[in-house]
């Protein structure tokens, strides 16, 4: 039988590179998912230090004491001056014992100082000091391979710069983490609440029953209905937005002419009962189509 040679660019110096990478790849996915597997094993019987769930459990409660925040973290090893970042993670099977290991395994990865709580629907972490974001970012897509089946979820705070902003961080990552869920349902993924710089962006880590009924409340008909005058209604107003309710733009846009604009946006306004004229009932509308 004729032997096939497939080229590769770079001979066979580069084919011997892209086997020693995609072996270098296979053995730090087969290392990471046996280190997780014992992180679930010594979990199985604790699921997290017990002052570090005392630690989590505290931030979860309103108006923790900045004191015995401060003391617990020493109790941890861990400093009673920051800057702090907080991790939240969730799975989608909602497994605290996973979300415990997968987050111990992802920081003791990178080597970075951290005390680690299991919560009722997954895991939190605090972590001093510099945050290796981007590492914790890479470590995503292997820790997740470990489990095929199960998605894994986080969110990133944005740093505390004592004991006394924790608990608030706590509720940062906790939204951050949801985001995640939002912008990514049906793939792992993690947020960092630094990057909530746009409206759109702050909206994905609302619940979707949240949302929904929010679209539904502004929009009126124009939220749900499928007909094609509601979608011809929709595009206006989602075009009128973006050229901050310029006539003409819009018409230009559209192919329009910009009595019909007009026409159309008069329609929205009687759809929906708010103003176009007035910015905060353009912030509304444009939430609202965010949102549907």
């Amino acid at each position: 039988m004729p032997k096939v040679v497939v080229g590769v660019s770079g001979g066979m110096g580069g084919l011997g590179a892209l086997h020693r990478a995609a072996a270098e790849a296979r053995l730090r996915r087969v290392e990471l998912c046996a280190v997780l597997a014992e992180c679930r094993e010594r979990a199985r019987g604790n699921p997290a230090d017990e002052r570090s769930g005392e630690l989590i459990e505290l931030l979860r409660t309103s108006r923790a004491d900045p004191a015995a925040v401060a003391e617990l973290l020493r109790s941890c090893g861990l400093p009673d001056e920051g800057p702090y970042r907080v991790v939240a993670v969730g799975t989608s099977t909602g497994d605290t014992r996973r979300a415990v290991a997968a987050l111990s395994e992802a920081l003791a990865h990178q080597e970075a100082a951290h005390v680690v709580g299991g919560v009722h629907d997954g895991a939190a972490a605090v972590v001093p000091g510099p945050f290796p974001r981007g590492a914790l970012e890479s470590a995503w897509p292997l820790l997740h391979a470990c489990d095929p089946t199960t998605l894994l979820h986080g969110g990133i705070s944005s740093p505390a710069v004592a004991p006394a902003g924790l608990e608030g961080a706590l509720r940062e990552a906790r939204y951050a983490l949801e985001a995640a869920r939002g912008a990514s349902p049906d793939r792992s993924e993690v947020t960092d609440a630094d990057s909530f710089t746009t409206l759109a962006g702050l909206l994905t880590g609302l619940p979707a029953e949240v949302r929904g009924a929010f679209s539904a409340r502004v929009l009126g008909p124009l939220a749900t209905e499928e007909s094609a005058s509601a979608a011809m209604l929709r595009e206006t107003l989602e075009t009128f937005l973006a050229h901050n309710g310029s006539w003409a733009r819009t018409g230009e846009s559209l192919h329009l002419h910009v009595n019909t604009v007009h026409y159309r946006i008069q329609r929205i306004e009687v759809l929906t009962g708010l103003d176009l004229a007035r910015l905060d009932h353009r912030l509304d509308l444009r939430a609202a189509l965010l949102c549907r």
